[in-house]
């Protein structure tokens, strides 16, 4: 069980760093800490990927101010967020028809795992905070095979901020009586050789809905070079989320009648997370390097959440439907904790009468999570008896190798393969009879292509084996081991991309074919069993275009046409899903526009998202419909939301900006759980930074 830490804690960490920082400030080149790259810094390094890539750069981040990470994604092709609340504390990731409500694509922070747990725990729980990237790499296809696992969709990489000479200040306010302050300070050695430098957040809101949050968010970083051919680099992070949300939602009369009210106003979602990166790049030759990072986090997350009265779990207050909440409160608490080591050696020669680039990797990583739930009481809500108390932990070991054969100046072969060996375990601290053990070992080979086939035009595709691990509450169950398979896919792209003049363009078709799911299994209950088949196939296109004038639009769409179940699936006899049912929270159609306009120190940008109709029940109920517990189902309309937003650089030091959400106002629901998630509201927001 954990308390909220002192907020003012990072704060006066932060204020001292920059004191000692500020003076220290000189004017050098820039230096560029090791890191983890998925994709690279250059257009030859998108050009090696046998996969679709798209990068949200710094840039387009500065255009769309986005709240979140998950609001920065919602321009990337292929990927559907199912938004829960506006600053996404909780992540809702889909990719390429796989659901958003699911964990299918790995998520890294400069290159490391973030996720709370791979193999034993919820992946969702933890959200990175964009006030601290600097950018975002997203890779799909064959090239993805490196990361692994949960990389059916593909991996998403936010890279931090890089430390900048001197300090600034960022401010940003906002409806829902939003607050956003953003202090950074860096410096480098008069030579150059060694920089650090940290970004220090706090923000606050009441919350769309009254669904408040007060967050801190401290990452420092430093680094230097040893010698002529080795770097180092250390990254600290430091994260704490005080929010009031729920997984209950407004009832339909709510909803309808327009009600802004929180459905859950005593529940609370607390989060905390400590990280620490320990990177090391090393040229040994001018064709062979290392690059190696040690890591470790931990993280907590306690939800505080009240129930219902037995038999009677819904109200009437001023003419509409409400939770009708009792006395009791549970504490459904986790603790997190991971470290591991990941390192890869590349090698540049000339076997085979050509040339070739060789990648080798290996990654260890071993993950803990304590489970407790706490039967509490409205008058002692944060403390009660102990009702369940359990250890889940797992080690994998994973072995990556690849090989580039450069066959001509315009083609290029990669074949590669990656081994992951893992053993989860669970220990019932409360029960020994429910302790239990259980291992697997997946080999997933994969090909990429790539061919140039003009200057303006390069084809690219691969076919690769992708798994996603059961989960530990899934694998070990009542002491047992279940058998799970991990879920597995055979995973085809083929596509085009290029660049020409003020053009730019990618096309992507791809299929993703499921051997596997884990499903409920035939005698009921929570137990869980291998079967059934998925199939998961369609494009997805973006093009952009600069003006002379100043202006460019840039737009793309996703088209799955088929995210379907192969056969039915029964529990026990109870159909669940029929054969040819489309996946939960997998809309056919997704798109986005932006029409943006720079002319001096002014950029502004009109941004428009489409999100299809979907399905939230693998029986693809039409209308909603509410169980008697309160959980609701059907089909979810098609939206679009269009946001504006602005900033003008004043001067080299100072700059301002604006922003509306949602411009139009519309209505629409976002998700279905225990209740209906209604989609934020318009708001709006105005911004300065000033830097010293």
């Amino acid at each position: 069980m954990h308390q909220f830490r002192n907020p003012l804690a990072p704060r006066a960490l932060a204020l001292a760093i920059a004191a000692a920082l500020a003076p220290a400030a000189v004017i050098a080149d820039e230096v560029r800490l090791p890191r983890i790259d998925v994709v690279g810094e250059s257009e030859q390094d998108v050009a090696k990927q046998p996969g679709a890539v798209a990068i949200v750069t710094k840039e387009e981040l500065e255009l769309q101010q986005p709240r979140s990470t998950e609001e920065a994604l919602k321009s990337v092709p292929g990927v559907v967020i199912k938004p829960e609340e506006e600053t996404a504390i909780v992540a809702n990731i889909g990719m390429r028809g796989l659901s958003a409500a699911d964990y299918k694509s790995l998520i890294l922070e400069d290159g490391v795992p973030v996720a709370p747990g791979l193999f034993v725990g919820n992946g969702r729980y933890y959200s990175p905070r964009i006030q601290r990237m600097e950018s975002i790499e997203v890779l799909k296809g064959a090239a993805s095979l490196r990361y692994g696992p949960n990389t059916i969709g593909g991996v998403i990489n936010y890279r931090t901020k890089q430390p900048e000479d001197g300090v600034s200040v960022a401010g940003r306010v906002g409806s829902f009586g939003y607050k956003e302050s953003v202090l950074e300070a860096g410096g480098s050695s008069p030579s150059g050789e060694a920089s650090a430098g940290f970004v220090y957040t706090r923000a606050s809101s009441d919350g769309f809905q009254d669904k408040g949050f007060v967050m801190d968010d401290l990452m420092i970083k430093g680094g230097m070079a040893l010698g002529d051919n080795q770097w180092v680099g250390l990254k600290f992070t430091h994260y704490d989320n005080k929010a009031n949300i729920s997984y209950r939602g407004l009832f339909l009369d709510a909803y309808k009648a327009g009600a802004t009210f929180n459905p859950a106003p005593d529940d609370w979602f607390l989060t905390g997370r400590k990280s620490v990166d320990l990177n090391h790049e090393w040229e040994i030759s001018p064709t062979v390097s290392l690059n190696t990072v040690l890591y470790w986090s931990e993280m907590y997350r306690d939800y505080w959440r009240f129930g219902t009265v037995g038999g009677t779990p819904t109200t009437t207050v001023d003419g509409v439907t409400q939770w009708n909440y009792s006395n009791s409160v549970n504490g459904n608490n986790r603790s997190f904790e991971r470290k591991g080591i990941d390192t890869r050696l590349h090698i540049a020669h000339d076997s085979f009468g050509m040339q070739n680039e060789t990648e080798l990797g290996l990654r260890i990583d071993e993950e803990s999570m304590h489970n407790v739930t706490v039967n509490a009481t409205r008058q002692y809500p944060r403390s009660g008896t102990i009702a369940l108390e359990r250890d889940e932990s797992a080690t994998s070991v994973a072995l990556f190798a690849q090989n580039r054969f450069i066959v001509s100046d315009t083609l290029a072969v990669t074949p590669g393969v990656r081994v992951e060996s893992y053993t989860q375990k669970t220990d019932d601290l409360r029960n020994d009879a429910n302790d239990g053990k259980t291992d697997n070992t997946e080999v997933m080979p994969g090909i990429g292509a790539t061919w140039q086939a003009t200057p303006a035009v390069q084809v690219y595709g691969g076919a690769y084996k992708a798994f996603a691990p059961a989960q530990n509450a899934d694998a070990i169950s009542g002491g047992a081991d279940q058998k799970l398979a991990a879920e597995r896919s055979m995973n085809y792209e083929v596509g085009l991309r290029g660049r020409s003049g003020n053009k730019r363009y990618e096309m992507t078709a791809f299929r993703m074919d499921f051997s596997n799911q884990v499903i409920p299994s035939n005698s009921g209950g929570f137990v869980k069993e291998n079967g059934g088949k998925t199939l998961h196939q369609g494009l997805e296109g973006a093009f952009g275009y600069d003006f002379d004038s100043g202006f460019s639009v840039d737009v793309n769409a996703t088209y799955v046409p088929e995210a379907k179940f192969i056969g039915d699936r029964y529990n026990g006899a109870t159909l669940t899903a029929a054969d040819g049912n489309r996946v939960t929270y997998t809309p056919e159609l997704a798109a986005n526009l932006m029409l943006a306009y720079r002319s001096g120190g002014l950029k502004t940008a009109l941004h428009a998202n489409y999100v299809g109709a979907q399905y939230t029940d693998s029986l693809n109920t039409e209308a909603l419909t509410e169980s008697t517990s309160g959980f609701f189902t059907g089909k979810l309309a098609a939206y679009t939301t269009l946001d504006l937003s602005a900033q003008y650089a004043v001067n080299k030091q100072f700059s301002l900006s604006a922003a509306v959400k949602n411009l139009t106002d519309e209505r629409y629901i976002a998700s279905l759980r225990q209740g209906i998630y209604a989609g934020p509201s318009r708001s709006f927001e105005l911004g300065a930074k000033y830097t010293f």
